[in-house]
């Protein structure tokens, strides 16, 4: 397992050796098994590897240890102060859209502003569990009202692959397989690929009340010790121009 995270990383054993401050020698024989690691050397290495907590549980099991990270659903006792903090963050961005995901892209909440830009989409793409990226892309989800849908899928393609890459997650691989087999409405386009794209692309968005411009980012709890919370990530939306902006605050005064 260490040598398959050391591939995905792209490090050679010199250079996760150096990074871990142990010998080349002591490497090779953790990764072929004939030496065994330290709990402590688990967690180092896993830590100059970027190993998800998650996956980290997984490597000190693997090498006769007990898992030291735990995972709560957000709903748990345990959970109130992080489950409120969401929720602070949440509303606090509107009159802007903002969600929350799990590692797989599901949403597991959001500020009054999404459902909004959901609206007259059909029941059975609202279904939950309900996956930004699947609703994104899909031709009966938001797909046919994204303006600048060519450069947007490639930008979500983009990072779902580079995630894929980084986690080796079968469910996230088996999500990208699906959402590169949508159909483009108007046509089998060719993916673009944007200069700086997993950097900035906006999004194009046709509504009711005309075209909205957006920015978004992705935010994540520092330091996490739980499995949940790790995975947790905040998508924000940000208006990309004053008309977006003004027709936003419009409609939030629909929700007064």
């Amino acid at each position: 397992q260490l040598r398959e995270w050391r591939q995905r990383r792209r490090l050679s054993q010199l250079d996760l050796a150096g990074h871990a401050e142990v010998s080349t020698r002591h490497l090779s024989c953790m990764e072929t098994g004939r030496a065994l690691p330290s709990r402590e050397m688990v967690l180092r290495l896993a830590d100059r590897l970027e190993v998800p907590l998650r996956e980290r549980n997984r490597l000190l099991t693997a090498a006769g240890y007990a898992p030291l990270y735990r995972e709560h659903a957000l709903a748990d006792p345990e959970m109130r102060a992080p489950a409120q903090a969401v929720d602070r963050v949440l509303k606090a961005h509107e009159p802007y859209p903002a969600l929350a995901v799990d590692r797989h892209w599901t949403m597991i909440a959001c500020n009054r502003m999404v459902p909004l830009l959901l609206a007259e989409l059909p029941p059975e793409v609202l279904t939950p569990p309900l996956n930004v990226l699947r609703l994104s892309l899909h031709p009966q989800g938001l797909a046919p009202r994204i303006v600048n849908l060519p450069s947007w899928r490639a930008h979500l393609l983009h990072r779902l692959q580079l995630q894929v890459r980084a986690s080796g997650d079968p469910v996230l691989a088996a999500l990208a397989d699906e959402l590169h087999g949508y159909p483009v409405p108007g046509g089998d386009l060719p993916d673009p690929v944007p200069p700086d794209s997993h950097v900035y692309v906006p999004l194009q968005l046709r509504t009711a009340a005309g075209v909205l411009h957006f920015i978004s980012t992705i935010t994540v709890f520092g330091t996490p010790t739980d499995i949940t919370l790790s995975e947790l990530a905040l998508e924000t939306f940000f208006p990309a121009d004053e008309a977006t902006a003004a027709t936003l605050r419009q409609l939030a005064e629909t929700l007064r």
